[in-house]
């Protein structure tokens, strides 16, 4: 940032100096809390990239994304579709730092992230595919209000894009409904995910194809 605390142009930066930016970040209250960021883990360019709402107390300690018991449960259903981590996947939260007792994210948080969030979507990850986990990544990226019952499962476009997004339940949310009878909150995100796996090996084909 200038010293007027504007964001630098990151297309002219590589991940890494955007990654050193973000990991001293002060934009937001945020940084007075945190351990530390949790920028991002996963190969770039990836096809595919999974966006949560925001690091909790286990991904503050370490500094990843989704390595607490939601993100164990996450690996486990990425796994269910033959998805791998970290080597099929990107994964981001919409912030990079964790607020106070894993609260919600606030919309001026959000603002303040976006820009890392934006350059990792358009200039380092370039995905075919986002997963949205849960209402406020749905919130922060498609810029919707709209209830997560009525957008998972519901292929739609990133505004301004090609990239097909796809909102689903997050894992936590999952953690809270443990049934994987049929027509409940677990068995539905499996069904998410074997389309989500589909629309996945369908680019994947083109890809070779076009090589």
């Amino acid at each position: 940032m200038d010293i007027f605390g504007n964001d630098p142009d990151y297309s002219t930066l590589s991940y890494e100096e955007v990654k050193k930016i973000a990991s001293k970040c002060e934009k937001c209250p945020l940084s007075k809390t945190r351990t530390n960021v949790v920028f991002g883990t996963g190969p770039t360019p990836c096809d595919l990239m999974l966006i949560g709402e925001a690091p909790g107390a286990d991904e503050d300690a370490k500094g990843e994304p989704f390595v607490g018991r939601a993100g164990q449960l996450l690996t486990q259903i990425l796994s269910s579709v033959g998805i791998k981590r970290p080597e099929d996947i990107y994964i981001a939260n919409t912030l990079k730092c964790r607020p106070p007792d894993n609260r919600a994210p606030l919309a001026g948080e959000q603002t303040a992230c976006w820009p890392y969030l934006e350059a990792q979507i358009h200039q380092f990850v370039k995905p075919k595919i986002i997963i949205l986990a849960g209402s406020p990544a749905i919130k922060a990226v498609l810029k919707t209000d709209a209830p997560i019952s009525g957008l998972r499962g519901k292929w739609t476009k990133l505004p301004g894009t090609d990239i097909s997004v796809m909102p689903i339940f997050h894992p936590a949310y999952l953690l809270r409904n443990p049934s994987k009878e049929q027509g409940k909150p677990k068995w539905i995100t499996w069904q998410d995910m074997k389309e989500i796996k589909g629309a996945l090996e369908y680019f994947q084909k083109l890809k070779e194809l076009v090589n």
